[in-house]
């Protein structure tokens, strides 16, 4: 019986070779499609899945009201992850983290690595791997230092690691008491080394260790096995305000399983994050293989006629209904087959391509079970979606009619038909809607006037004699020629950085309180970044006892102090100084890339800076630019090698997501409407076959090509535009619902609507008019005779 089965199936399929690749073809591109989107997606769930105890591990966040809103930050006291383990039961350890960027240096080998400095609970609680050394002897000593694999073979090459001695930012010494595992890819945290947070690591950094005021680090707690995190969160929620006099924010815990997908906080509370875009390509995953389903549907039904008479033989010769329901079904499977193991390669091929695309390192790995049980199930569903109406159509025909020659009624097929095809050109035509609309958006974002100017603009982490010297590097810098400017601050331009509320003026409410950015700055830094002073004036070097007493505040705290200039107005901060108002500058964008920012002070003082920043001349090549700066890096701070980061990059890099969305619509978008138009040209084919008598007869009555192009087009593309007509309040919704997200946004345009429209007329129009055009010149001679 099966073999008979797969007879009669190949001998189908060969019989109608081009509609079964049509099919085949359309199918093998939606599973591509859809198994590229779970790969993602399987990768994004993964994250931080790794930790062995990845249910009992949280994150401490805080949440602090300013002007009535509430605002989330992962900033905490230092002395509060001791304090906890001790005070409130159900939490069995903490650690905290403070992140770092060290250059590492063996001999005259060189790298810069990003880690931290962390308790001893660290290992306990993420359990990595030792490839050397183990947790208990890791840190007996405030100079040693555990490194990952691939920092002990960069700096070490493959012999053991252990007790050899590296020298961190061409300071202090460090053994390597211990090698751990890398951090896998889909890890939150990512850190290339660890060094013990010492008491001496406070002294060197003058750091309080019972200062509850300052919020510095980022604290990690674990639970007991059988602790309450209801019960923990309800103790820890007014903590902080048991230590301070004047109260303190709120804190709350983030489960591991939340850090990379649940991320995003508004008014206080979880508001999603990459768990968004998760649920999307989902959706888009689906939506694609559905249409590629549809296909089959729409070919099988179509071509129905053709199969009369098999169903009418089978049936006298006494095949019941659901035997033939399985054979047509079990022939969609089949198909699903082939086209899965085609997806199968084209997903391998084009593996790499959408790795680079995703930033990811993903593999199809057909040996883990989920990864080839997924292909099975995709058969299957494939199969079952797409042969199940034409299979219940095909074993409903009555032999009687068929063997009478009596032409069976497809009325309801043809309504289904043409659902089908309405179905998948209101999908498409929604996806190149919301695919427009995504590019505007982000175009929108990325070109917005910014405060400052990101582009021919360089930084570069604060090192060695960079802050002593930093005048003579900056005149050596000017001196190249390429070079137009260069400050130092504090904070990245882009970061939210430093900041509290300890701040009044005459007039302010003293029971309103507003979060203000502080920004460390040398004179010259707004210009080198491209800031415009709107009033007043900027810091002068040569008055550097006068301006450090002077500030420079943004546009939102000159409107903040009343009516009137803000310069020459005094601020009065908490710890009893004040300081006058010289200068004020046009808003820039940092932090919340969406919101409207924070106000910021500027104030002098070069010794709290931490990053340098370099303009060089419009109309200078990069390279030549880079050369430049690095040679005289080199000539100034020799012991450094010349490490950089361009603004505009990072600030791109703020939107990842978005612009992956961006691409990936783009893509699957397009993809859609190739699906969709093979399924048209396969239908278009059907109908100019199936009118072949009607064609030539009006042929010889005197008709027209372009009138009989006309004839066979106009039912299809009358489907279009009605697709077109749902697709608008569907696309509509949809965006309307993801740009609310965005506080600076565009409005959608009518014209994005009509364009998306008029695309797909125009691309339904080219794929039908082969056929209708072939079947219009055909010779009538020909068609007639065929009878």
């Amino acid at each position: 019986m099966i073999a008979n089965f797969l007879k009669i199936t190949i001998r189908n399929l060969r019989k109608n070779s081009s509609y079964s690749l049509l099919n085949i073809f359309g199918l093998a591109i939606g599973i591509t499609c859809a198994g590229l989107i779970f790969l993602w997606v399987e990768n994004e769930v993964s994250y931080d899945q790794f930790l062995p105890k990845k249910d009992r591990i949280y994150y401490i966040e805080e949440n602090q009201t300013y002007r009535g809103q509430v605002r989330t930050f992962s900033s905490t006291p230092r002395p509060m992850a001791a304090a906890i383990v001790r005070e409130i039961p159900g939490i069995a350890a903490a650690t905290r983290v403070d992140f770092d960027n060290e250059l590492f240096a063996v001999g005259d080998k060189a790298l810069y690595e990003a880690g931290g400095w962390v308790d001893p609970s660290f290992f306990g609680m993420f359990q990595r791997p030792f490839v050397e050394g183990n947790a208990q002897t890791a840190f007996v000593h405030p100079s040693d230092i555990v490194i990952t694999a691939t920092v002990a073979r960069q700096l070490f090459g493959a012999g053991n690691a252990v007790g050899k001695v590296l020298r961190m930012n061409n300071k202090k010494e460090y053994q390597v008491s211990g090698v751990i595992a890398d951090f896998p890819a889909n890890s939150t945290l990512q850190l290339r080394w660890v060094a013990p947070m010492s008491p001496a690591y406070f002294t060197d950094n003058n750091i309080r260790l019972d200062d509850w005021d300052n919020n510095s680090t980022s604290t990690y707690i674990e639970l007991a096995p059988a602790a309450d995190v209801h019960a923990v969160n309800a103790r820890l929620g007014k903590y902080i305000s048991t230590k301070k006099k004047d109260g303190g924010p709120e804190c709350f815990l983030q489960s591991a399983n939340d850090w990379h997908l649940r991320n995003k906080f508004e008014d206080g509370k979880q508001a999603g994050g990459e768990i968004q875009y998760v649920r999307l390509f989902i959706i888009i995953a689906w939506i694609v293989l559905l249409i590629a389903c549809i296909n089959f549907m729409n070919l099988a039904t179509a071509r129905s006629e053709r199969r009369a008479r098999e169903v009418g033989v089978r049936k006298v010769l006494g095949a019941g209904k659901r035997g033939l329901v399985a054979q047509f079904i079990g022939e969609a499977i089949v198909l699903s087959a082939v086209a899965t193991i085609m997806g199968l390669v084209m997903i391998a091929m084009v593996l790499p391509a959408f790795n680079a695309l995703t930033g990811t390192g993903l593999t199809l790995a057909l040996g883990q079970p989920g990864h080839w049980a997924a292909p099975v199930i995709i058969t299957v569903v494939c199969g079952l979606l797409a042969g199940s109406y034409p299979a219940l159509y095909l074993s409903s025909f009555n032999p009687v009619y068929v063997f009478k020659g009596i032409r069976i009624k497809g009325a309801g097929a043809s309504i289904v038909r043409k659902g089908l095809v309405v179905m998948q050109f209101t999908v498409s035509i929604a996806l190149i809607i919301s695919t427009l609309i995504i590019y505007l958006q982000l175009k929108h974002i990325l070109n917005r006037d910014l405060g400052y100017d990101k582009n021919n603009l360089i930084t570069m982490d604060v090192r060695g004699n960079m802050l002593p010297h930093f005048q003579q590097i900056r005149q050596d810098l000017l001196h190249t020629g390429v070079v137009e400017n260069a400050g130092l601050n504090s904070f990245n331009t882009i970061s939210i950085g430093n900041n509290g509320a300890g701040v009044s003026w005459e007039g302010k409410d003293p029971k309103q309180e507003i979060l203000i950015s502080w920004r460390a700055v040398t004179p010259g830094f707004l210009a080198t970044a491209g800031m415009q002073l709107k009033a007043g004036r900027d810091l002068r070097a040569d008055l550097p006892v006068a301006d450090s007493n002077h500030v420079i505040v943004t546009e939102t705290l000159e409107k903040m102090m009343g009516k009137g200039s803000a310069v020459g107005k005094q601020l009065h901060y908490w710890w009893g100084g004040h300081s006058t108002v010289i200068g004020v500058v046009k808003d820039y964008v940092y932090g919340d890339m969406y919101g409207s920012p924070d106000p910021v002070i500027f104030y002098y003082d070069s010794s709290d800076a931490s990053l340098m920043y370099v303009r060089y001349k419009a109309g200078v090549k990069a390279d030549a630019a880079l050369a430049a700066i690095g040679g005289v890096m080199k000539k100034d701070n020799p012991a450094y090698p010349f490490d950089y980061q361009f603004v505009d990059t990072a600030f791109n890099n703020k939107f990842t997501s978005e612009k992956l969305l961006g691409t990936l619509s783009k893509l699957f978008a397009g993809l859609a409407i190739l699906i969709s138009c093979l399924g048209l040209f396969g239908l278009s084919a059907y109908t100019a076959e199936r009118r072949t008598r009607e064609i030539g007869i009006r042929k010889v009555l005197g008709a027209s090509v372009s009138g009989i192009t006309r004839l066979l087009s106009r039912e299809f593309l009358i489907l279009v535009g009605l697709s077109a007509v749902i697709a608008f309040p569907v696309a509509w919704i949809a965006m309307s619902s993801w740009l609310d997200q965005f506080h600076y946004r565009i409005s959608m345009q009518w014209w994005v609507f009509v364009a998306a429209a008029l695309a797909a007329l125009f691309i339904a129009m080219a794929t039908i008019s082969f056929q209708s055009v072939k079947a219009a010149l055909m010779n009538p001679v020909r068609s007639l005779r065929s009878e």
